[in-house]
Protein backbone atom coordinates (compact mmCIF):
# COMPACT_ATOMS: atom_id res chain seq x y z
CA UNK A 1 0.00 0.00 0.00
CA UNK A 2 1.24 3.30 -0.40
CA UNK A 3 1.33 6.07 1.67
CA UNK A 4 -1.60 8.36 1.80
CA UNK A 5 0.16 11.81 2.15
CA UNK A 6 -1.11 15.61 2.39
CA UNK A 7 2.15 16.35 2.67
CA UNK A 8 5.61 14.99 2.44
CA UNK A 9 7.29 12.69 5.05
CA UNK A 10 10.58 12.05 6.34
CA UNK A 11 12.07 8.31 7.03
CA UNK A 12 15.39 8.93 8.75
CA UNK A 13 18.22 7.12 11.07
CA UNK A 14 20.76 7.81 12.63
CA UNK A 15 24.13 5.67 13.68
CA UNK A 16 25.65 7.66 16.58
CA UNK A 17 28.49 7.06 18.98
CA UNK A 18 26.38 5.43 21.39
CA UNK A 19 22.76 6.11 23.06
CA UNK A 20 23.35 8.75 24.97
CA UNK A 21 20.89 11.70 23.85
CA UNK A 22 22.87 14.32 25.97
CA UNK A 23 26.22 13.15 25.35
CA UNK A 24 26.79 11.10 22.02
CA UNK A 25 26.62 12.69 18.50
CA UNK A 26 25.83 11.39 15.02
CA UNK A 27 28.25 9.76 12.94
CA UNK A 28 25.39 8.98 10.09
CA UNK A 29 22.32 10.31 8.84
CA UNK A 30 20.21 8.55 6.34
CA UNK A 31 16.69 10.12 5.22
CA UNK A 32 14.04 9.15 2.12
CA UNK A 33 11.44 11.90 1.80
CA UNK A 34 8.27 10.69 0.49
CA UNK A 35 6.22 13.26 -1.35
CA UNK A 36 2.50 12.89 -1.99
CA UNK A 37 2.68 11.79 -5.42
CA UNK A 38 4.79 8.98 -4.13
CA UNK A 39 7.85 9.76 -5.31
CA UNK A 40 11.00 9.78 -3.17
CA UNK A 41 14.49 11.36 -2.97
CA UNK A 42 17.15 10.31 -1.05
CA UNK A 43 20.06 11.55 1.36
CA UNK A 44 22.69 9.98 3.17
CA UNK A 45 25.88 11.28 4.72
CA UNK A 46 28.59 10.60 7.26
CA UNK A 47 29.67 13.42 9.93
CA UNK A 48 32.17 13.39 11.84
CA UNK A 49 31.16 13.61 15.54
CA UNK A 50 34.12 15.36 16.68
CA UNK A 51 34.69 12.78 19.51
CA UNK A 52 36.18 9.10 18.93
CA UNK A 53 33.74 6.55 18.53
CA UNK A 54 33.38 3.84 20.68
CA UNK A 55 34.95 0.53 19.45
CA UNK A 56 31.32 -1.24 20.52
CA UNK A 57 29.58 1.11 18.28
CA UNK A 58 31.71 0.48 15.80
CA UNK A 59 31.31 -2.78 15.37
CA UNK A 60 27.44 -2.79 15.33
CA UNK A 61 27.48 -0.26 12.56
CA UNK A 62 30.73 -0.59 10.62
CA UNK A 63 31.98 3.04 11.03
CA UNK A 64 35.34 3.96 12.40
CA UNK A 65 37.06 7.53 13.09
CA UNK A 66 38.63 7.08 9.85
CA UNK A 67 35.61 6.33 7.68
CA UNK A 68 34.72 10.03 9.35
CA UNK A 69 37.90 11.99 9.47
CA UNK A 70 37.58 13.63 6.24
CA UNK A 71 33.28 13.94 6.70
CA UNK A 72 31.53 17.08 7.63
CA UNK A 73 30.47 17.68 11.41
CA UNK A 74 27.07 17.84 11.82
CA UNK A 75 27.15 22.54 12.14
CA UNK A 76 28.51 22.24 8.53
CA UNK A 77 25.56 20.24 7.55
CA UNK A 78 22.89 21.34 9.35
CA UNK A 79 21.38 24.12 7.31
CA UNK A 80 20.92 21.11 4.20
CA UNK A 81 19.52 19.12 6.30
CA UNK A 82 16.69 21.40 7.79
CA UNK A 83 16.04 22.23 3.91
CA UNK A 84 16.03 18.73 3.21
CA UNK A 85 13.31 18.06 6.01
CA UNK A 86 11.10 21.17 5.39
CA UNK A 87 7.81 21.33 7.27
CA UNK A 88 7.72 17.35 6.40
CA UNK A 89 6.37 15.10 8.67
CA UNK A 90 8.93 12.42 10.41
CA UNK A 91 8.94 8.90 10.50
CA UNK A 92 11.55 6.17 12.01
CA UNK A 93 11.83 3.16 13.72
CA UNK A 94 11.76 4.05 17.75
CA UNK A 95 12.21 7.48 16.53
CA UNK A 96 10.14 9.62 18.70
CA UNK A 97 12.27 8.04 21.87
CA UNK A 98 16.09 8.29 20.18
CA UNK A 99 16.41 9.87 16.68
CA UNK A 100 14.35 12.80 17.13
CA UNK A 101 15.64 13.69 20.25
CA UNK A 102 19.14 13.25 19.18
CA UNK A 103 18.92 15.16 16.32
CA UNK A 104 16.75 18.00 18.36
CA UNK A 105 19.59 17.92 20.57
CA UNK A 106 22.30 18.00 17.93
CA UNK A 107 20.44 21.36 16.13
CA UNK A 108 20.37 22.37 19.51
CA UNK A 109 23.91 22.41 20.50
CA UNK A 110 24.70 24.36 17.29
CA UNK A 111 22.17 26.95 18.36
CA UNK A 112 19.76 25.88 15.86
CA UNK A 113 16.03 25.41 17.04
CA UNK A 114 14.44 22.72 15.53
CA UNK A 115 10.61 23.00 15.49
CA UNK A 116 8.28 20.14 15.85
CA UNK A 117 5.70 22.13 16.37
CA UNK A 118 3.20 21.02 13.16
CA UNK A 119 4.67 17.33 12.42
CA UNK A 120 3.39 14.13 12.65
CA UNK A 121 5.69 12.07 14.14
CA UNK A 122 5.32 7.93 13.19
CA UNK A 123 7.07 5.76 15.33
CA UNK A 124 7.31 2.05 12.84
CA UNK A 125 8.74 0.90 15.85
CA UNK A 126 5.81 1.73 18.23
CA UNK A 127 3.32 0.84 15.67
CA UNK A 128 4.88 -2.71 15.51
CA UNK A 129 5.27 -3.24 19.22
CA UNK A 130 1.42 -2.45 19.70
CA UNK A 131 0.00 -4.59 17.06
CA UNK A 132 2.69 -7.76 17.75
CA UNK A 133 4.26 -6.90 20.44
CA UNK A 134 9.33 -7.36 18.77
CA UNK A 135 13.51 -5.32 16.49
CA UNK A 136 13.80 -3.77 13.09
CA UNK A 137 15.49 -7.11 11.54
CA UNK A 138 12.26 -9.03 12.84
CA UNK A 139 10.07 -6.31 11.55
CA UNK A 140 11.20 -6.98 8.54
CA UNK A 141 11.27 -10.09 8.25
CA UNK A 142 7.96 -10.61 9.69
CA UNK A 143 5.93 -8.20 7.46
CA UNK A 144 8.22 -7.90 4.20
CA UNK A 145 8.55 -11.60 4.21
CA UNK A 146 12.18 -11.16 3.54
CA UNK A 147 16.16 -10.75 5.21
CA UNK A 148 17.07 -7.29 5.68
CA UNK A 149 20.22 -7.68 4.16
CA UNK A 150 22.07 -4.42 5.26
CA UNK A 151 21.05 -3.86 8.44
CA UNK A 152 22.87 -1.10 10.85
CA UNK A 153 23.02 0.96 8.27
CA UNK A 154 21.42 4.23 8.06
CA UNK A 155 21.06 3.80 4.55
CA UNK A 156 19.73 0.65 4.61
CA UNK A 157 17.81 0.88 7.77
CA UNK A 158 15.78 3.24 6.58
CA UNK A 159 15.09 1.70 3.85
CA UNK A 160 13.66 -0.92 5.73
CA UNK A 161 11.12 1.33 7.62
CA UNK A 162 9.81 2.71 4.98
CA UNK A 163 8.93 -0.68 3.44
CA UNK A 164 7.61 -2.16 6.80
CA UNK A 165 5.19 0.82 7.19
CA UNK A 166 3.83 0.05 3.73
CA UNK A 167 3.37 -3.77 4.62
CA UNK A 168 1.82 -2.57 8.10
CA UNK A 169 -0.64 -0.26 6.31
CA UNK A 170 -1.56 -3.52 4.22
CA UNK A 171 -1.58 -5.45 7.27
CA UNK A 172 -3.91 -3.70 9.34
CA UNK A 173 -6.28 -2.00 7.01
CA UNK A 174 -9.23 -2.66 9.11
CA UNK A 175 -7.78 -4.13 12.29
CA UNK A 176 -9.00 -4.33 15.74
CA UNK A 177 -6.85 -2.90 18.30
CA UNK A 178 -8.03 -3.07 22.08
CA UNK A 179 -6.20 -0.49 24.38
CA UNK A 180 -5.69 -0.91 28.58
CA UNK A 181 -8.63 0.20 29.38
CA UNK A 182 -10.64 -2.27 26.73
CA UNK A 183 -11.64 0.08 24.26
CA UNK A 184 -11.85 -1.43 20.54
CA UNK A 185 -10.48 0.75 17.62
CA UNK A 186 -8.70 0.72 14.06
CA UNK A 187 -6.17 2.97 14.45
CA UNK A 188 -3.91 2.11 11.90
CA UNK A 189 -5.00 4.03 8.76
CA UNK A 190 -3.17 5.27 5.69
CA UNK A 191 -3.22 8.83 7.25
CA UNK A 192 0.15 10.42 9.01
CA UNK A 193 -2.24 12.08 11.99
CA UNK A 194 -3.46 9.23 12.64
CA UNK A 195 -0.26 7.09 12.87
CA UNK A 196 1.73 9.54 14.67
CA UNK A 197 -1.37 9.59 17.40
CA UNK A 198 -1.23 5.46 17.65
CA UNK A 199 2.93 5.55 17.68
CA UNK A 200 3.12 7.76 20.40
CA UNK A 201 4.19 5.65 23.29
CA UNK A 202 4.01 7.88 26.12
CA UNK A 203 2.90 11.20 27.98
CA UNK A 204 6.41 12.94 28.13
CA UNK A 205 7.07 16.42 28.03
CA UNK A 206 10.74 16.62 27.25
CA UNK A 207 11.78 14.06 24.48
CA UNK A 208 13.39 11.81 26.16
CA UNK A 209 11.11 10.88 29.17
CA UNK A 210 12.87 12.86 32.31
CA UNK A 211 10.19 15.29 32.83
CA UNK A 212 6.27 13.64 32.20
CA UNK A 213 2.65 14.94 31.69
CA UNK A 214 0.25 13.49 34.78
CA UNK A 215 -3.32 12.65 34.12
CA UNK A 216 -3.80 16.22 35.20
CA UNK A 217 -1.24 17.54 32.54
CA UNK A 218 1.34 18.84 35.37
CA UNK A 219 5.04 18.71 34.14
CA UNK A 220 6.11 15.80 36.83
CA UNK A 221 9.70 14.81 37.44
CA UNK A 222 10.09 11.00 36.57
CA UNK A 223 13.46 9.63 37.94
CA UNK A 224 14.94 10.25 41.28
CA UNK A 225 14.04 11.20 44.71
CA UNK A 226 11.62 13.51 43.37
CA UNK A 227 9.91 11.18 40.78
CA UNK A 228 6.28 11.34 40.67
CA UNK A 229 6.73 14.85 41.78
CA UNK A 230 5.19 18.21 40.02
CA UNK A 231 8.58 20.21 38.70
CA UNK A 232 7.42 23.19 39.73
CA UNK A 233 6.78 22.27 43.11
CA UNK A 234 9.93 20.82 43.49
CA UNK A 235 11.80 23.91 42.16
CA UNK A 236 9.52 26.07 44.79
CA UNK A 237 10.94 24.56 47.60
CA UNK A 238 14.13 22.90 46.06
CA UNK A 239 15.64 25.76 44.27
CA UNK A 240 19.06 23.80 44.24
CA UNK A 241 17.59 21.26 42.42
CA UNK A 242 16.97 22.85 39.70
CA UNK A 243 20.67 24.21 39.43
CA UNK A 244 21.62 20.69 39.65
CA UNK A 245 19.45 19.59 36.99
CA UNK A 246 20.86 22.90 34.56
CA UNK A 247 24.49 21.87 35.44
CA UNK A 248 24.59 18.11 35.33
CA UNK A 249 24.49 16.29 31.54
CA UNK A 250 20.58 16.45 30.91
CA UNK A 251 19.70 16.93 27.53
CA UNK A 252 19.31 20.57 26.03
CA UNK A 253 15.75 19.97 25.02
CA UNK A 254 15.13 18.92 28.64
CA UNK A 255 16.60 21.71 29.86
CA UNK A 256 14.82 23.97 27.84
CA UNK A 257 11.30 22.68 29.01
CA UNK A 258 13.01 22.56 33.14
CA UNK A 259 14.01 26.43 32.47
CA UNK A 260 10.32 27.32 31.18
CA UNK A 261 8.55 25.80 34.32
CA UNK A 262 11.22 27.63 36.61
CA UNK A 263 10.73 31.02 34.93
CA UNK A 264 7.39 30.75 35.67
CA UNK A 265 7.38 30.07 39.36
CA UNK A 266 9.23 32.91 39.76
CA UNK A 267 6.22 35.28 38.13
Amino acid sequence: MELNLIKPIVFFDLETTGINVGKDRIVQIGMIKVMPDGSEIEYTQLVNPGMHIPEESSRLTGITDVDVAMSPTFKEIAQEIIDFIGDSDLAGYNSNKFDIPLLVEEFLRNGIDFDLNGRNLVDVQNIFHKMEQRTLIAAYKFYCHKDLENAHSANGDTKATLEVLKAQLDMYKDADYKDHEGTISKPVKNDMHALSVFSKANNWADLVGHIYYNDNLIPCINFGKHKGKAVADVFKTEPSYYDWMMKSDFPLSTKRIIKQIYELTKL
